[in-house]
């Protein structure tokens, strides 16, 4: 499961060079649709969640008052979304996409995402299933070890062997 007793794990090489793919296929994309990587997390989040608000936005990307609104600006101005009053308090908006992520030019951005289910589909579900909850728990060990919770090789710990 590991090159060497202090190499890389042979699943965190492979979540390693996910990402590596990931990134570079979701780069081409915005390179191909002229948008910078935070418009077009902002464009994803916004299609995930229809009719959010500025602040919600604001939140989830971590950035300030004014850079939404200069990103909403920026996304309204392509044409890419649209702010709504809110028809319970017109002091508040609600962004929507206006695009369809399905069509292209944009279904780029998801292209590389789709494909990866699909393949993970294509597989045995149960194996699919193992493996998420594999991830899962030892994300969750990893991270209480980070936050001086004890080992990561502690009770939270799944045996990779053993069959659910």
């Amino acid at each position: 499961m590991t090159n060497g007793r202090t190499g890389q794990s042979s699943v965190r090489q492979a979540l390693l060079a996910y990402v590596r793919a990931r990134s570079e296929a979701l780069a081409q994309a915005r390179k191909q649709l002229g948008i910078g990587e935070g418009d077009a997390n902002a464009l994803l989040h916004i299609a995930a969640h229809p009719g959010i608000r500025p602040s919600q936005l604001r939140e989830h990307l971590g950035i300030t008052s004014p850079g939404v609104t200069a990103l909403i600006d920026r996304l309204v101005s392509r044409g890419i979304v649209r702010r709504d009053l809110d028809p319970s308090d017109r002091r508040v908006n609600r962004i929507s996409v206006t695009v369809d992520l399905g069509d292209e030019p944009w279904a780029q951005l998801t292209r590389f995402d789709s494909a990866f289910d699909d393949a993970v589909l294509a597989g045995e579900e149960a194996d699919a299933a193992r493996f998420a909850e594999l991830l899962e728990s030892w994300t969750t060990s990893t991270n209480d070890y980070g936050a001086g919770r004890g080992p990561a090789s502690g009770s939270g710990r799944v045996d990779p062997h053993e069959r659910g």
